[in-house]
């Protein structure tokens, strides 16, 4: 389980985060579900200013997608938005 500020988490948090071509996530989450992200439509908001040259360098931290810079993403967001693969 996780637990975030002492509440358990209503979604599952994010174990394992790959980048892909295409600027595409490949995302395991705690409880084993495999989803797929794709991060194309937020390259051009200010928040992701530079996500570009440092997409590569994705990794988890606090449960969620995280990349140099300060540049991090909802992990409900992935979780809801995501697409299931095999």
């Amino acid at each position: 389980m996780d637990y975030i500020t002492g509440k358990e988490a209503l979604l599952p948090r994010l174990a394992a985060v790959e980048a892909c071509p295409g600027y595409q996530l490949l995302l395991t989450f705690k409880n084993g579900e495999r989803k797929r992200y794709d991060m194309t439509p937020l390259l051009d908001l200010p928040a992701y200013k530079g996500l570009k040259e440092v997409f590569s360098a994705v990794r988890v931290a606090y449960g969620t997608a995280v990349w140099p810079g300060d540049i991090d993403i909802c992990p409900d967001t992935l979780y809801l938005k995501s697409e299931a693969v095999n």
